[in-house]
């Protein structure tokens, strides 16, 4: 497993639940969207609005890390520094605001404040790829992470991983927002407290304490092409054996049967609730 794709997601799962995004989406998703089929349809849609903005930074990263892949040495310096730097912004919990420097990025951010459905959906999800003042630093490490690749398809990929990263917490907590109560809902925020007479936030200091060691291993491990693996090889040719076997087109056609089953369950349960719903509301008028 690829150490740069895990810190993707993890920086995407820690952009959501920066202290200038926690609990906003998942409160919209929550109110308005609703639970079972229809959030997982709008979860995918909000991620192709991510998708949108996300993939073309990612080549643009990589385009710009393949003009120098031959200055090797140059890259894993400079986007070591970085990557420390930008953790050091985090952690003592400044930011910036990507959004400004992309063009339209304002008129896109109030489009999404004023649709409504699935186009608010989609929008919210184009704007909220790039706004976030918290968010900015790991936006930035990930850009950071997608140049030193030299390849512009991996690039976005790794942009892709990273909005997957900010989708799944996202989905998670709008489908258990009413279980959470207040304590959960204050736990997901963080908490603020202060040291040395200046304030600081949880979130924003553990995000920040990984960038830096992701800078760190970055420095180590020239470009992390000496990292670790995170699964034994012996453990990967397991799953490599085992994962043959699906591919076969039986199990393709079994796959796709218990889908459509569990969609039309999913789908007929729903319709019995709305008839008991719109009875009961009958009776009581």
């Amino acid at each position: 497993m690829d150490i740069g794709l895990l810190s993707a997601f993890l920086g995407g799962v820690l952009a959501l639940l920066s202290p200038c995004a926690a609990l906003l989406m998942p409160a919209f998703f929550a109110s308005t969207v609703g639970a079972g089929p229809r959030l997982l349809a709008h979860g995918a849609v909000f991620y192709a609005g991510l998708l949108l903005v996300l993939v073309p930074l990612g080549i643009g990263a990589g385009a710009i890390g393949a003009l120098f892949v031959t200055h090797r040495e140059v890259i894993v310096v400079s986007a070591s520094v970085l990557l420390v730097l930008l953790g050091l912004v985090q952690l003592l919990g400044f930011g910036f605001d990507p959004s400004r420097l992309l063009p339209g990025a304002a008129n896109l951010q109030e489009r999404a404040t004023t649709a409504t459905g699935w186009a608010k959906t989609l929008l919210l999800g184009a704007a909220s790829g790039v706004a976030g003042f918290c968010a900015g630093p790991i936006l930035g490490a990930v850009l950071t992470l997608a140049a030193t690749r030299g390849d512009m398809v991996s690039a976005a990929g790794l942009l892709a991983v990273y909005g997957a990263g900010m989708v799944a917490p996202l989905l998670l907590i709008a489908a258990l927002w009413s279980r959470l109560g207040t304590r959960g809902r204050r736990l997901l925020r963080g908490r603020a407290f202060t040291v040395f007479g200046r304030q600081w936030h949880s979130t924003s200091v553990v995000t920040g304490l990984v960038l830096i060691a992701v800078g760190v291993l970055f420095w180590t491990t020239n470009g992390l092409v000496t990292a670790p693996e995170l699964l034994p090889l012996d453990a990967q040719a397991w799953l490599q054996e085992r994962s043959a076997v699906l591919a076969n087109p039986v199990v393709d056609i079994l796959a796709i049967l218990v889908l459509a089953s569990v969609v039309l369950i999913l789908w007929t349960r729903r319709r019995r609730r709305d008839r008991s719903t719109a009875g009961v509301h009958r009776v009581g008028s």
